[in-house]
């Protein structure tokens, strides 16, 4: 057996190619053009086992563009972090790729943060799911795969729960259809509700309630009298035996202390 066959065995695939003496003379050239070359040569070479890799993490929710970049850049990584005598670069580089990929999937593509261990359950739950799924009809219970994962049943629950978090729909997606083929197309917008004004409304009441208690007995009489009995200045002042003016004052001046208070206890509360 020749000694060329007798390499690429031992690398094991096609797009292994033998670039030991490459690694070693790399590491005596010191920064420049000639290094520069011999860089970019040694990671166009192994390019392809980077794709290779890349592309078992399809289907996953990612863009395969997306996952070549980020395989690319571990490439890189690995080719200027390898030592020749830590054995061949296959095997060193295999893992750092990886590595990369798994990072790529866990810091970018959850459209809702996830804890790190709810993020590793999800997978264990996946993968057990897509094995059970395999061997016969039907979805898996919540029993079968804590036996499958080894893992308890609440953690399972977190995890397919976890299953829905990686990627969101866009709100514009169609939700459902109402009357069949020439019903209205409902998006998710749709069916989701505004807030109600009213509760605006019953924050000021509740913010404004203490303030009130602590009138004095003729403001409160005032204030009732003008918003709630819908009386006019004229009658206010009619009925209490004062000027109008002096009750336009007396308004204006308790509005405001009204006002001022409500809003200083909104910014002790929010502090």
């Amino acid at each position: 057996m020749s000694a060329t066959h007798q390499s690429h065995e031992q690398r094991g695939h096609d797009d292994a190619p033998d670039t030991a003496a490459a690694f070693t003379r790399l590491r005596t050239l010191a920064p420049g053009p000639e290094y520069d070359a011999l860089r970019h040569d040694l990671v166009a070479q192994w390019l392809p086992m980077a794709q290779r890799l890349a592309l078992r993490y399809r289907d996953r929710g990612a863009e395969t563009d997306d996952l070549y970049q980020v395989a690319a850049m571990g490439l890189v990584k690995a080719v200027d972090r390898y030592e020749v005598t830590r054995g061949p670069f296959e095997a060193y580089a295999i893992p750092t790729i990886n590595g990369e990929l798994k990072r790529h999937f866990r810091d970018a593509l959850w459209a809702v943060h996830v804890p790190r261990r709810v993020q590793d359950i999800r997978n264990k739950v996946r993968v057990a799911r897509q094995e059970l799924k395999a061997t016969r009809p039907g979805e898996p219970t919540v029993a079968e795969l804590a036996a499958r994962c080894g893992l308890d049943e609440q953690d399972v629950r977190d995890g397919l729960e976890a299953l829905d978090s990686f990627k969101s729909l866009s709100l514009e997606a169609e939700a459902r259809t109402e009357g069949g083929d020439g019903g209205n197309r409902l998006s998710l917008t749709d069916t989701l509700g505004a807030t109600d004004p009213g509760f605006d409304a019953v924050v000021d009441r509740e913010a404004i309630k203490p303030a009130l208690r602590a009138l004095p007995e003729r403001e409160s009489r005032i204030l009732y009298m003008r918003f709630f009995n819908d009386m006019t200045q004229h009658q206010i002042a009619t009925a209490l035996g004062i000027s109008q003016m002096h009750v336009s004052r007396l308004l204006n001046s308790t509005c405001a202390r009204l006002r001022d208070e409500a809003l200083a206890e909104h910014r002790v509360g929010a502090a």
